[in-house]
């Protein structure tokens, strides 16, 4: 049967109503397309007891905080900023393997929302998960692809209770929801944003330049892909992005032998991020893309594209 958007929406008002009852919450707001939709939700259910948290890991893409408060504003939902970056990247410098990146991350995403509920005396955490989520995690006879933070990252001691109103549903059908909800197409039309942030498109350790590296590379990336699906040049990718390699590589400066670290770009066509196929990028795009991100990012000595279907890969590095 197809997904109404418009008989989920009610559904969905009267079931978060009654998990929570008269407590109070908080709603984790990252600006993508889940945790708004989530949110707009729950400010229909109980606006009166929701406390709506934007939590700047260090690992977010540029201006991203001003914009995800700017863009909640417009859809009349109050929200407040918690900088915890230096908490965040204080925990993964150093970590490689990209399970322990993502469970470090779930549980502090969690430790700071527990602070900020003991302060506010909330009780439950609504939270924006959606199938592929859990389903990707594991458990229940399912094998792990990859522990999302808010999945497998959850710590057993958690003393919030969980209220998670997309939790069956795709990404396709939490886009229906957010133009049926009246929310602006730049939000239910985003791309996708992985939950740990840039910490998954590091590969291997974190470190503080490669951190730098990938958000200069992502911020090129997008611009470069937006302007070039505005121009009518290629198709809007489902996602588009850039991540930093662990080794470096050699190049040359004028006449002197450097290495450099290699950033990898990747951009796939999905519906629901479940399987995706790599976007046929014109060559001047990726010529474009390739000389900015050496010219403008100092770490950077070789740009490579990314042309692995899902499956076999995912769609992240890691």
């Amino acid at each position: 049967m197809a997904f109404d958007a418009k008989k989920f929406i009610p559904q969905a008002v009267e079931d978060i109503r009654k998990a929570v009852g008269k407590e109070r919450c908080i709603i984790a707001v990252s600006g993508g397309v889940d945790s708004m939709v989530a949110a707009t939700l729950a400010a229909k259910a109980i606006p009166s007891q929701l406390v709506a948290v934007f939590v700047d890991n260090g690992f977010m893409r540029k201006n991203e905080a001003q914009q995800v408060k700017e863009a909640a504003g417009k859809v009349g939902i109050p929200i407040r900023i918690a900088n915890e970056s230096e908490r965040f990247i204080k925990k993964l410098e150093g970590v490689s393997d990209p399970e322990e990146k993502r469970k470090i991350i779930g549980e502090q995403f969690i430790r700071v929302f527990e602070e900020i509920a003991k302060k506010e005396k909330v009780k439950v955490l609504i939270q924006g998960t959606i199938a592929p989520d859990w389903i990707e995690s594991g458990g229940g006879g399912r094998q792990t692809i990859k522990s999302h933070h808010n999945v497998g990252g959850l710590p057993e001691d958690m003393e919030l209770k969980l209220c998670e109103p997309l939790r069956e549903l795709y990404k396709h059908e939490v886009r229906m929801l957010g133009k049926e909800l009246g929310l602006p197409a730049y939000i239910f039309e985003r791309q996708p944003f992985p939950g740990p942030g840039l910490a998954v498109r590091i590969v291997g350790e974190i470190s503080r330049e490669k951190l730098e590296i990938v958000k200069g590379a992502c911020f090129i990336v997008e611009e470069e892909l937006d302007r070039a699906s505005a121009e009518k040049k290629m198709e809007r990718p489902w996602q588009y992005f850039a991540a930093v390699l662990p080794s470096k590589t050699v190049g040359v400066a004028g006449d002197e032998r450097i290495y450099k670290y290699t950033v990898i770009v990747r951009a796939v066509r999905s519906l629901d991020g479940m399987t995706a196929n790599f976007s046929e990028i014109p060559y001047e795009v990726l010529s474009t893309i390739s000389t900015r991100i050496t010219n403008e990012i100092m770490g950077v000595g070789r740009v490579v594209y990314d042309i692995t279907n899902k499956p076999p890969s995912t769609i992240e590095m890691e």
